[in-house]
């Protein structure tokens, strides 16, 4: 069952959300592009935020969070001033997220880059591709990657982290389904592949055997790639004060190539249940 969002953080996102849009319109396109369910509430603009996630709570075909992140991450996301002295609009904007923050933190919630709303302290992509990898949710898994996509232009970094981590939550559910497999002592992606690898049934045809092992090969090589590739530009380790650059195009081949290993994991995964 999903996780209802406190009244608190209803309160405290609504009147930020509604003080910040003050227009129905755009509360209106706002709640309905992030998966709100029903039609537009009644009432002023701060009324109409609470009573929509409040509706979340009451929709069992909604996933409360997962809307909740939607409805606040652009504003979230937001860069904080760069001093006190960086305009009322900035500060104002500062002061509401730390409003946010302070109501998820109370009822031991955080927001995460890119719209995610976890309890605190634990990873969040990992976290909502649990259920998804144990039912075999192949949509909710490419929503994963398509949110990873809608950000690439603006923050490549952040994508490359996400991808990463959604390898190695994929890595770490398979190792955790079988019970002759245990984890590294190490949770980085590559030892976690190199278990998951070593458990992989090749083609029954010999020579198919051959060509899929070359397969694999090369997979390993992608997935050091993209982990070395995080760890040196991703939005995970920090990104120092002149990042080596990066084009779209480069962060697109490492989504592409993750989200395929992805599903060919859980493919197999599902296929030996």
């Amino acid at each position: 069952m999903s996780q209802k969002i406190p009244n608190s953080v209803v309160g405290a996102v609504a009147s930020v959300i509604a003080d910040h849009y003050y227009s129905h319109s755009k509360l209106d396109t706002l709640f309905m592009e992030s998966g709100a369910p029903g039609d537009t509430p009644e009432g002023n603009c701060e009324k109409k935020c609470s009573n929509w996630l409040k509706r979340c709570n009451d929709d069992p075909r909604t996933d409360p969070l997962e809307v909740l992140g939607a409805v606040i991450q652009e504003y979230m996301d937001q860069e904080p001033p760069s001093s006190l002295f960086g305009g009322t609009l900035s500060t104002k904007v500062f002061e509401g997220q730390a409003r946010i923050n302070s109501a998820l933190a109370k009822n031991q919630l955080a927001y995460r880059t890119n719209g995610y709303v976890t309890k605190a302290g634990s990873t969040p992509i990992t976290k909502t591709l649990e259920d998804y990898l144990r039912s075999g949710d192949f949509s909710s898994i490419e929503k994963e990657f398509e949110r990873a996509i809608e950000h690439i232009q603006s923050d490549p970094n952040a994508s490359i982290t996400a991808s990463c981590s959604i390898i190695e939550a994929t890595l770490k559910f398979y190792i955790e389904s079988f019970d002759d497999l245990s984890m590294p002592n190490k949770l980085n992606v590559m030892p976690l592949w190199g278990v998951v690898q070593s458990h992989l049934v090749l083609n029954a045809d010999s020579t198919l055997a051959a060509d899929q092992h070359k397969v694999l090969k090369g997979i390993s090589s992608i997935i050091d790639g993209i982990g070395a590739f995080r760890s040196h530009i991703g939005s995970a380790h920090g990104r120092g004060s002149n990042p080596p650059s990066i084009v779209v195009a480069e962060a697109r081949l490492f989504i592409n190539a993750a989200h395929t290993l992805v599903v060919f994991i859980m493919e197999l995964l599902h296929a030996k249940a």
